[in-house]
């Protein structure tokens, strides 16, 4: 549709135009800084920093009711730039314009409802949100749209000239940064780091494909995060892991899905989100915020953020009740299936304390839990939910491992309704399912196959046939019917078929 078919009071927010007083804000000395450089940390005194709309009251001008009918009728556009994640222009990149925002197809992942079967197992109603559903198939391509659409900003208006992206990443975030800097040949140019023989195959070939100057090196993850930190501080490159505040921006955008699918009513839900190098769960804890201020939503959901007992530097955090005596310690992290939880010093550390902190403040009571699970139960739940009709990836299992944990220590209420994020495609992870099925996991994932859950496909060749088909010399006449006949019949035994009455 086109903005004059729609109501006249409507008409005139439809389009957004640039607008507000974005400033970096450290979250340690308080400091802002303009954002016409692109600025990781603080110059000042090294802390990360969030983006924050100095302008942001102008909002409350249109009344929320209006705009959750402005974000309704956005729907229905068929203008490029707001059809992914700047439908929520306003709130997260208001002063870019939509000339140069970059729409790879990201975001309005579609939330899935479980099955039956799967709700009884786990204790409460719950869906999936499916963000492997995105264009390079994991949720990062939210903070990338945000992150590159700015970059893209910056050099259409002539602020900087030929940019080279750099990112660490545990598999998809390389993939996201890939992807879109290509779009974006020749001005943007990218090369990732990871982690030798960290990364699944799928997932590697990610950055190849798009064209992407690939690095492995050894260590972990916390390991190319410290070079690529290096690379940042001492020469001209674009940072795109989330220690860039734009991809929180970005990723603000699941919880502004979320409400908006949920008509807005977010009194009875829970948001699970796994942790990694926080900076989702900070980005979903701001954006209700933003939501909540303006008066979009009127109740902040509860969030339960999980990590893997192989690394949980978060988890432990909060375990201490006194929060004057809480200290942030790192860990050396063991490995893990959910990979990207494989982070042992989450860069958004500093985010989540302020985040968590405000959040319960203006929540009036606590609203943001955290949980561990095994690996284990990470692989089991990552089966069953694929064996349920999801297309969850290792952690999409890690995040219901940690709602069914929720609900069986009394974290959460079983009267509420859970979203459970599955953060990238279940392909991207096919071979921890080999390894599961094939009992091939090495010792140090601390995960043994239940029997139940394994399945491997079974080759059907009648022992009694000297002649099958095969490429280039295919069967005919009695040879092939007598093929035919062996396969059904030993089909059917298998599966315990009940022959048709003969009529």
């Amino acid at each position: 549709m086109r903005p004059e078919h729609f109501p006249p009071d409507i008409q005139p927010h439809l389009i957004p135009r640039p607008a507000g007083q974005l400033i970096y804000r450290c979250l340690g000395c308080e400091t802002a800084f303009d954002i016409e450089k692109l600025l990781y940390t603080c110059p000042a005194c090294g802390q990360v920093l969030l983006i924050e709309d100095r302008d942001f009251e102008r909002l409350k001008e249109i009344p929320p009711e209006q705009w959750r009918q402005i974000f309704d009728y956005r729907r229905m556009l068929t203008l490029p730039a707001l059809k992914g994640i700047y439908r929520y222009h306003e709130f997260i990149g208001p002063i870019i314009p939509l000339n140069a925002v970059v729409y790879l197809g990201e975001g309005h992942t579609p939330v899935i409802e479980a099955n039956a079967g799967l709700q009884e197992a786990v204790g409460l109603r719950f869906y999936y949100k499916n963000d492997g559903q995105n264009p390079s198939a994991s949720f990062k391509d939210r903070g990338m749209a945000s992150a590159l659409s700015y970059i893209h900003f910056l050099i259409s208006s002539g602020k900087v000239s030929e940019v080279l992206a750099v990112c660490a990443s545990t598999g998809d975030t390389s993939a996201a940064a890939a992807l879109y800097a290509a779009y974006l040949r020749p001005h943007i140019k990218s090369a990732v780091l990871l982690p030798h023989k960290k990364v699944t195959p799928q997932q590697l070939s990610q950055p190849l494909g798009s064209g992407a100057r690939v690095f492995e090196i050894p260590g972990v993850f916390d390991d190319c995060m410290k070079v690529v930190e290096a690379l940042s501080d001492q020469y001209e490159v674009a940072l795109l892991n989330s220690k860039n505040a734009w991809r929180i921006l970005g990723q603000e955008s699941y919880s502004y899905e979320i409400a908006q699918e949920f008509e807005y009513d977010m009194a009875d839900k829970v948001i699970v989100v796994p942790i990694g190098n926080a900076g989702n769960i900070t980005a979903v804890m701001s954006g209700f915020i933003k939501f909540r201020r303006i008066g979009l939503i009127d109740d902040l959901p509860t969030i339960i953020g999980v990590q893997s007992a192989h690394a949980d530097p978060v988890y432990q955090y909060y375990q201490e009740p006194d929060e004057t005596r809480r200290r942030f310690v790192a860990q050396n992290v063991r490995a893990s299936v959910a990979q990207a939880a494989m982070i042992g010093n989450p860069v958004s550390m500093p985010r989540v304390i302020e985040l968590v902190k405000r959040y319960n403040e203006i929540a009036g009571g606590q609203k943001v839990h955290f949980v561990h699970v095994p690996e284990q139960a990470i692989m089991e739940w990552y089966l069953k939910a694929n064996r349920n009709g999801h297309i969850a990836c290792t952690h999409g299992g890690e995040c219901l491992a940690g709602l069914k944990t929720a609900v069986e220590k009394g974290v959460i209420g079983k009267n509420l309704t859970a979203i459970v994020d599955s953060t990238a495609h279940a392909l991207k992870f096919a071979g921890f399912q080999d390894l599961y099925f094939e009992n091939h996991f090495p010792e140090e994932f601390a995960v043994r196959p239940e029997p139940s859950l394994i399945n491997r496909p079974v080759y059907m060749h009648p022992g009694e046939l000297t002649q099958v088909p095969a490429p280039g010399r295919p069967l005919t006449g009695e040879p092939f019917e007598r093929y035919v006949r062996a396969i059904t019949r030993l089909i059917a035994e298998d599966l315990q078929l009940t022959r048709k009455a003969q009529s």
